[in-house]
């Protein structure tokens, strides 16, 4: 394992209305699992040989300094730009061992993967839930194990993420799907959305927040492209995304008006949680009424 120096790992999320995550952390750089969509692989975030993890040196000392100089009770993020439960996470327990940081430094947790390997983890986020909220979210954007196979093929199957979706759940743990990227012309239909809310709900899940598309920029669309020819040599796809979109960034499904309204009013018919706003309220609304208890 390499290791690469960092002066920095929590830092301000971006943005407060992304989940209500306050800050992110991202303890290894770059990711083995292979997905054909992801957008951390986009030239922008400068990210070289992006399919080798590395990990940063001395990041459980950084990550500790600066959680002492955080506001407390607030939400730290993890998944943002590369896996954190990446193969390697099985033996070295980084994000293990960070997230007994923020549970012994009064931290809350926000975590997103396609790793059933987070199963490990519970009785971590279960003693993090005593005191500051806890956030599951696993992406999921096709309900076919085969599917997925060409699409992610080196990350636990759709059965093995909704039976992680189960274990946590067993636990009390809010915990959702991420459905996203929806690929076009491969996951845009109408049968693949209802598999994911029908296992959503079978499985317990909070909430399913969508994407209707995938976003493709510098060095990504070409890395794209390469394994759509290769997962799909006989279905001319790439002729097809540039018919439809040309040089876009943002390639939403054409199917999209429809889908979302199979997709929202199936949600509201199993009381599955949506909307961003909504999913923020539902997973800090007990810890904010205690903490605002502590001035009364």
């Amino acid at each position: 394992m390499e290791c690469i120096p960092a002066k920095t790992i929590v830092t301000r999320s971006g943005s407060d209305q992304w989940f209500g995550i306050d800050y992110n952390m991202n303890i290894y750089r770059g990711c083995c699992h292979g997905c054909i969509y992801c957008d951390s692989r986009s030239e922008c975030y400068r990210i070289d040989h992006f399919d080798k993890v590395r990990v940063k040196e001395d990041a459980l000392r950084i990550i500790r300094d600066e959680l002492r100089r955080k506001a407390r009770s607030s939400v730290v993020g993890t998944g943002a730009m590369s896996d954190p439960y990446n193969p390697f996470e099985k033996t070295l327990k980084l994000t293990r061992n960070a997230l007994e940081l923020l549970d012994s430094l009064g931290f809350g947790a926000a975590i997103a993967t396609k790793s059933k390997l987070l199963e490990r983890d519970i009785d971590v986020l279960s003693e993090i839930m005593k005191h500051s909220p806890v956030l599951c979210k696993i992406t999921i954007t096709t309900a076919d194990d085969s599917m997925a196979g060409k699409i992610e093929p080196h990350v636990s199957s759709p059965s093995e993420r909704f039976d992680l979706i189960q274990s946590l759940k067993d636990k009390g743990i809010f915990t959702g799907i991420l459905m996203m990227p929806l690929l076009p012309f491969l996951e845009d239909n109408e049968e693949n959305i209802r598999s994911l809310i029908k296992g959503a709900h079978e499985t317990g899940a909070d909430f399913i927040y969508p994407s209707f598309g995938v976003t493709l920029r510098g060095n990504q669309r070409e890395w794209y492209f390469d394994r759509l020819r290769e997962a799909f040599p006989q279905e001319d796809l790439v002729t097809k995304y540039i018919q439809q979109y040309k040089n876009s960034y943002q390639c939403t499904s054409p199917a999209h008006k429809k889908l979302w309204k199979v997709f929202s009013e199936e949600c509201q018919r199993y009381g599955i949680l949506y909307q961003m706003t909504d999913i923020i309220h539902a997973y800090r609304k007990n810890y904010e009424i205690s903490q605002l208890s502590l001035f009364d």
